[in-house]
């Protein structure tokens, strides 16, 4: 980790300008870096900019159909891409693992930018190596989100799922509404402008073991995010999070 911060003054573009892309332009500047160009529904024909070719990295947020198509046209730029864009992993992940391990694309790809859900994620991989022992406790997941987030669960829930599942050898898979044991049950809700809580359970009759984690606001992920377009500038081939942080 340490020098990434010394490096400076790069060129990012930014696809995809909601609330996500907003905050990640402020803390881009805010880190002296510059923005080249911002391309959103209104503007695809910028791809084929100059202003964007001379992008370091792109920093997509955009929705689970239009992900994959702005990776192609990112890289046919010749621009490296950081990506927080979900749902297109089942369609497209055999062609982008292609693209990145054997045409030379970049593409740094995380289900959650956050530092602390990095963090997160490695205490629950290692608790359920733990937990694999003690067949007593049952684990169940809840994740809750504001209500204009469509999808469900989310994409942090199910990365979170799938540790467990490889970990404990009673979970064969995950379900959401379900009450067979054999399945890791994930519940959703949906309220007010919550930005994401992931709440994991271990419960058995003597007591309960809970690890939670409760995201603030955005800006987390938003400062994972240009930390990831850092790391990206230097860096090639499929990336994610554990590529940046060694625990």
């Amino acid at each position: 980790m340490h020098g990434i911060n010394t490096l400076r003054n790069m060129k990012i573009a930014l696809i995809g300008y909601g609330k996500m892309g907003k905050m990640i332009e402020q803390i881009a500047i805010s880190r002296g870096h510059e923005i080249v160009s911002i391309i959103d529904i209104d503007n695809q024909q910028d791809f084929d900019s100059e202003a964007f070719k001379s992008a370091d990295v792109a920093i997509e947020f955009t929705a689970p159909q239009a992900a994959y198509g702005n990776y192609l046209k990112a890289w046919k730029a010749g621009v490296k891409v950081v990506s927080g864009s979900t749902g297109w992993m089942k369609e497209h992940g055999d062609e982008v693992r292609k693209a990145c391990s054997e045409e030379g694309k970049t593409l740094f790809w995380a289900s959650n930018f956050s530092i602390g859900v990095a963090i997160f994620s490695a205490v629950n991989k290692y608790l359920a190596k733990i937990m694999n022992q003690f067949p007593q406790y049952d684990v169940e997941m809840e994740e809750t989100h504001h209500v204009h987030k469509l999808d469900h669960p989310s994409g942090t829930a199910i990365t979170l799922a799938e540790q467990i599942v490889e970990n404990i050898d009673r979970k064969e898979a995950w379900k959401e509404d379900t009450t067979d044991k054999k399945y890791l049950r994930i519940d959703h809700i949906r309220r007010g402008e919550v930005p994401g809580i992931h709440t994991i359970r271990y419960d058995s009759e003597a007591d309960i073991i809970t690890i939670t984690h409760d995201a603030h606001s955005r800006q987390g992920f938003a400062l994972g995010a240009v930390l990831a377009a850092e790391y990206t500038k230097e860096h090639q081939g499929l990336l994610t999070i554990s590529d940046m942080f060694k625990f």
